[in-house]
């Protein structure tokens, strides 16, 4: 009973990640793509300071947490192994929490150090457009990563 209460924890929040990140692949990006860089730039930063929140890092963190909790459970009291939760909770953990990790939130982090000056640069407008091209290439791995943790969370069941 707590397992399944666990499985179905981390199939809705991976599912409700997936929603997010698929939104920022398929029409945040791509409008940000489409305004000067200077406000897509601004925007980006101020959408990097305000996903900060309860809300977001709850559903984040959680599934994390609730896949770190099913590998555990499935490796050490389950009486029989269920391959899909355990697939399930590794594509969230690699494939999602790992690349938010070590390959978004690091440019975010380069992103927030272009100062928002009257006008930038050529080299702020060129790292603005790498930021955009890879930065979104991520976020479609962890896209697919976080709705296939969903697919195997609810296969498993």
């Amino acid at each position: 009973m707590l397992e399944q209460a666990l499985v179905m924890a981390a199939a809705v929040s991976s599912g409700l990640v997936a929603g997010i990140f698929v939104a920022f692949s398929n029409f945040v990006m791509p409008a940000l793509a489409r305004v000067s860089a200077k406000q897509g730039l601004a925007v980006m930063q101020s959408i990097n300071i305000t996903v900060l929140n309860p809300g977001f890092l709850g559903l984040f963190m959680g599934a994390a947490l609730l896949s770190l909790a099913l590998v555990v459970w499935q490796l050490w009291f389950s009486v029989e192994l269920n391959l899909c939760w355990l697939a399930g909770s590794l594509c969230y953990l690699l494939g999602c929490f790992a690349v938010t990790a070590f390959a978004n939130v690091p440019r975010n982090k380069a992103l927030a150090l272009i100062p928002l000056s009257d006008e930038l640069n050529e080299q702020h407008k060129q790292q603005w457009q790498t930021y955009l091209v890879e930065w979104t290439r991520w976020n479609h791995l962890r896209s697919f990563a976080s709705a296939l943790a969903m697919f195997l969370f609810i296969l498993g069941l």
